[in-house]
């Protein structure tokens, strides 16, 4: 009874596929969006900007 009931746990999750088969431009699909959205809700844009132009500025050296 006990290997019907894992069995049916992961027919369930995932659709049937191990965590560790996810392919990784989909999980990248799936952070990107919540990144954009903690960085602006946190004013991370202007840090990040200022770190950019701080390093684009430094091969002109």
């Amino acid at each position: 009874m006990a290997g019907i009931a894992r069995q049916g746990r992961k027919a369930f999750a995932f659709n049937g596929h191990e965590s560790g088969t996810r392919h990784p431009l989909v999980a990248a699909a799936m952070v990107l969006p919540l990144a954009a959205l903690l960085l602006f809700l946190f004013g991370g844009f202007d840090q990040l900007a200022a770190q950019a132009s701080s390093v684009g500025m430094m091969p002109g050296r």
